[in-house]
């Protein structure tokens, strides 16, 4: 009888832990996708501007000397 809660004990810290990591590569994957939106929605801007002939689109900051 004890080994019959002892499995199904080891099957539910089974299942959290599968649980938990399931919402660990779902999280990652939600920051990768928000990550790759920012990214992509800079480049789509900067490529908007130059297709407008615009020459500062992307403006280099020199450093400033001494």
């Amino acid at each position: 009888m004890r080994d019959r809660f002892r499995t199904s004990d080891d099957e539910s810290d089974e299942r959290r832990t599968a649980a938990l990591l399931g919402l660990i590569v779902i999280l990652s994957l939600a920051i990768v996708g928000i990550v790759l939106a920012r990214e992509l929605g800079a480049k789509s801007r900067l490529e908007d501007c130059l297709m407008s002939g615009r020459t500062n689109c992307a403006p280099i900051e020199l450093p400033v000397e001494r």
